[in-house]
């Protein structure tokens, strides 16, 4: 659809305050999966798993920090594409929304795959791939109901989570024989070993993903110019806190880092701490953490597809339109949903290989876009503080975030690559070999009527409209 198109464009419907996007982007992080890469991780950095997640977590505010100014103008939903799209043009948007969604199109069947792997476990008579499909079916039919009934759902997986690590701390505090001087050694390596946290935090920014899943609901967020910022920030603290105070405790109860299988560390360290039973509901929390990531992680890659159809990116007619008694982009929730029918097929390790090539490109491109829009665009402002917030902040996380990606393997590369070029080759078709713009659709959405409008779509709330 072109700019100059009068029809109206389906929006999203605003039913989000701040406590349901917080608790949105935390069930996206899922905190339990600390527990995923604990020992794999925790090798890598030579024990030193809470220093790795400091660093991970000081490179992604920073990041979080230029996300929230990017909402601040362009309040919509798209995450990275659309903020890039505004600030360096259409080619280019479509090619940091096309990296990022190789991020978010796997993130769900990562979730599947490990629901089905722990479910199998358990009930070893069913097979891991009917209960990755089956996980994968309960998540599609709450997403196609909406993003309201999701937010319910959050909610009740964050409660049970938050017990479950209540607990942990609590027995792994008491069981805890360290001296006291060497209770915070794990923060601290050598000086040879950078490069491993390096490496070991570049693996980790996986888990912090759910600030970024928070920006794809501008569209549905009350007052996004002031909660989404907020919320962006809260969930990346919150979550960090949550992951490093997790790996500190497990530190303290386990200091020789020597599990048996380094991927199912997280049980192994359960059991030292609580037993059996410890053991037990570790792996419910962790399968209903599963379904909670996949949830909203779906539901943040279908908004983002949805965006990229409703601009013409993507076929419009399949992408580009609500539902209209749910007011939910279905076909965009379908697509994802076929993608992830790959968790049946792949193994963990062939499937986290293609997760966080995109996501760190897509990082570096949103600290870029808070630098040109602010600095050199419209809102151009050379004021001190103008200089810290919109240059020093956002050229930090730009700089931290490349040094991240460039920790990541040969084998990430390879993929991640490959996946870009086939972005390219979908631009060129879409532009007649790049001799016309991609289309743009005004939004609509960077002045200060919010006012929402779906017109004839299910509306989920009464409330006023937000302007």
């Amino acid at each position: 659809m072109s700019s100059t198109t009068t029809e109206k464009a389906p929006q999203l419907t605003r039913v989000l305050r701040l406590p349901a996007i917080v608790l949105f982007g935390l069930t996206y992080m899922s905190p339990v999966a600390v527990f995923t890469t604990y020992g794999i991780v925790g090798a890598e950095t030579g024990g030193h798993l809470p220093a790795a997640y400091v660093l991970a977590l000081a490179v992604m505010l920073l990041t979080a920090h230029s996300y929230g100014r990017m909402v601040r103008s362009f309040p919509a939903a798209g995450s990275a594409y659309k903020y890039s799209q505004k600030v360096f043009g259409g080619h280019v948007g479509f090619l940091t929304g096309w990296t990022l969604m190789l991020d978010y199109l796997f993130l769900p069947m990562v979730s599947f795959l490990l629901a089905g792997i722990y479910l199998h476990a358990q009930f070893p008579g069913v097979p891991q791939g009917v209960w990755s499909v089956l996980a994968l079916l309960l998540v599609l039919a709450f997403n196609v109901i909406g993003v309201k009934f999701v937010s319910k759902v959050t909610a009740i997986i964050m409660g049970a989570t938050a017990v479950l690590l209540a607990v942990f701390v609590a027995l792994a505090g008491a069981k805890s024989n360290v001296p006291a001087g060497e209770l915070f050694d794990s923060f601290v390596p050598a000086s040879d070993q950078w490069s491993l946290l390096a490496g070991g935090a570049a693996i980790l920014a996986l888990s912090f993903l759910g600030f970024d899943a928070v920006s794809t609901l501008a569209e549905e967020a009350h007052n996004p110019r002031r909660t989404v910022p907020l919320g962006i920030i809260l969930t990346t603290a919150i979550g960090g806190g949550l992951f490093i105070l997790v790996a500190w405790v497990g530190a303290l109860v386990r200091p020789d880092n020597n599990f048996t299988d380094p991927d199912s560390a997280g049980a192994e360290l359960m059991r030292t701490v609580g037993g059996g039973a410890m053991s037990t509901a570790f792996t419910v929390v962790y399968v209903m953490g599963c379904i909670g990531s996949a949830m909203v992680s779906q539901a943040s890659v279908s908004r983002i597809i949805f965006s990229m159809g409703r601009d013409g990116l993507l076929p419009q007619r399949v992408f580009g339109r609500l539902n209209p008694r749910f007011g939910t982009p279905v076909g965009a929730l379908i697509a994802v949903s076929t993608v992830a029918l790959l968790s049946v097929a792949l193994t963990l390790d062939q499937a986290v290989v293609m997760i966080n090539f995109g996501a760190l490109a897509a990082f570096s491109m949103v600290n870029l876009s808070v630098i040109k829009h602010y600095l050199t665009g419209p809102k151009r402002s050379l004021t001190p503080r103008s200089l810290l917030i919109n240059g020093l902040l956002p050229g930090l996380g730009f700089a931290s975030t490349v040094w991240l990606w460039t920790s990541l393997t040969g084998e990430t590369f390879v993929v991640g690559l490959v996946w870009m070029a086939v972005g390219v080759v979908l631009l060129a078709i879409t532009t007649r070999f790049f001799t016309r713009r991609p289309p743009e659709l005004h939004m609509g959405m960077e002045d200060e009527d919010l006012t929402p409008g779906v017109p004839g779509a299910h509306r989920e709330t009464t409330a006023d409209p937000v302007s």
